[in-house]
């Protein structure tokens, strides 16, 4: 190779083309990495070993909350429950302007939000492991909305 040839990371290559230009090169290294690239790699596991799970073609987060899902979803055609919502977001902190900079809303995110037979609304959290962060926004949801969240383990 000549010293004024182009270089580029391998990984730039797609499908044998590098943007619009076909790449030429050894074709037994060639079929390697096409073959490399099907061949899948198992996912990497997420943080609390959740799996991600569809149920009447919702994705949840976890197999439990799906498990939750199903309950409820069965409570509501009973008529025990209504108003059935998931992944409910809820503003605990408004957005603002610190130091110049603009600043999103602090959010929590309510995994179930129904009516209780009695009327009443109901904010349901499926929880694995309370974090801290999780701590932090049940305590400003009781502040700031009066809410308390019902946390189903």
């Amino acid at each position: 190779m000549s010293k004024n040839a182009l270089r580029y990371p391998e990984s730039a290559i797609t499908a044998g083309r590098f943007g619009t230009a076909r790449v030429h090169g050894n074709p037994i290294a060639m079929a390697a990495r096409e073959i490399a690239a099907v061949t899948s790699e198992p996912a990497a596991r997420s943080k609390y070993g959740n799996v991600p799970t569809v149920v009447n073609g919702i994705t949840f987060d976890s197999a439990r909350e799906a498990a939750r899902y199903e309950v409820l979803a069965r409570l509501q055609l009973a008529g025990q429950i209504s108003e059935l919502q998931i992944q409910v977001p809820f503003d605990v902190v408004p957005a603002a302007v610190v130091a110049g900079k603009s600043r999103r809303p602090v959010r929590y995110i309510a995994d179930f939000v129904y009516r209780d037979a009695g009327g009443a609304r109901v904010v349901e959290d499926v929880k694995g492991m309370l974090t801290a962060i999780y701590k932090l926004k049940r305590h400003l949801m009781k502040v700031v909305h009066g809410i308390d969240i019902v946390e189903v383990k």
